[in-house]
């Protein structure tokens, strides 16, 4: 396993940490009430690190990166999966002698949060959902996903003709990017296409992608027992709008929140205001909520 590079974000806080049978690549800041952040399928923990550093002015952030993914190590393709994958971050918190009192995630990163709290493993004051990926994909494109998936993920060439493709130059990695309806910086395109020069990240989102089913996880999403808030940028192209919408119908402790205009990955786009509205919501006392709106301006 390689190095963590001397400029990636927050690189002098990185350790590595062994356990449940692999080497992780974790980041700790700040102090206070501890709140453990997870990225989505594909990204690292320099997705969460603007967002992380305006959190940790008041609270101890406690990331890593998601099997497979970034620096830490990769698993066996059955331990991509959605349950598997929470015993992994459970025995992982247990090493680091961490209970959360806050869960974030983005993405896919929420759904495990959500799952940590399902399994019993943890009791968080809530949990922060940044356009939660919840719900299987439906209609034609949820039959397509998964088996297509698999056969990339099975295939040893496609990992390293992406990591190829993404050496040569950027291009690939800006439309990527741009579909998600996001405008991130300069840099962060440049971690991006760092992360996909790399061919175990890629084969380890893509091993990811072709085992993450949410069909039993939604059947158990409404017995979520903690306050469930779904931040939402509306120009969202990843992960649509509606999807929270309807979860938020399904869950009694959820509350959908507009941000207003941003993509996918809005925590990049505007890590002061989210952080504002995130500590907000961490200061609520009432269990459940309705819905509201909370524009980032």
């Amino acid at each position: 396993m390689s190095a963590v590079p001397a400029d990636w974000p927050h690189v002098n806080c990185s350790q590595f940490v062994h356990s449940g049978g692999m080497r992780w690549h974790v980041q700790q800041l700040g102090d206070g009430d501890t709140v453990f952040v997870l990225h989505g399928t594909g990204a690292s923990t320099h997705s969460m690190a603007p967002l992380a550093a305006e959190l940790a002015q008041h609270y101890r952030v406690v990331l890593c990166d998601l099997p497979g993914h970034g620096f830490s190590s990769q698993p066996q393709m059955a331990a991509m999966r959605l349950p598997a994958m929470t015993r992994l971050l459970r025995e992982l918190l247990r090493t680091l002698n961490i209970k959360p009192d806050y869960l974030i995630g983005h993405s896919a990163g929420a759904a495990l949060c959500c799952q940590l709290v399902l399994d019993g493993a943890l009791r968080p004051r809530c949990v922060v959902a940044i356009n939660g990926a919840l719900l299987p994909f439906g209609g034609v494109a949820g039959q397509l996903f998964g088996p297509l998936a698999q056969m990339l993920a099975v295939n040893p060439t496609v990992p390293r003709m992406v990591s190829w493709r993404a050496r040569r130059n950027h291009r690939m990695t800006r439309r990527l990017l741009h579909n998600t309806g996001s405008a991130i910086s300069e840099k962060s395109v440049y971690l991006y296409n760092r992360l996909l020069a790399m061919p175990a990240h890629v084969a380890g989102a893509l091993k990811m992608m072709a085992n993450w089913d949410l069909v039993s996880f939604a059947r158990k999403l409404p017995g979520l027992n903690r306050p469930l808030y779904l931040l939402v940028a509306s120009n969202d192209q990843t992960v649509l709008p509606d999807q929270s919408r309807t979860v938020c119908q399904r869950v009694a402790s959820a509350s959908f929140i507009d941000l207003g205009a941003y993509g996918h990955l809005v925590h990049e786009e505007v890590p002061e205001q989210l952080s504002q509205c995130i500590r907000q919501l961490f200061c609520e006392t009432v269990a459940t909520r309705t819905v509201t709106d909370i524009e980032l301006s």
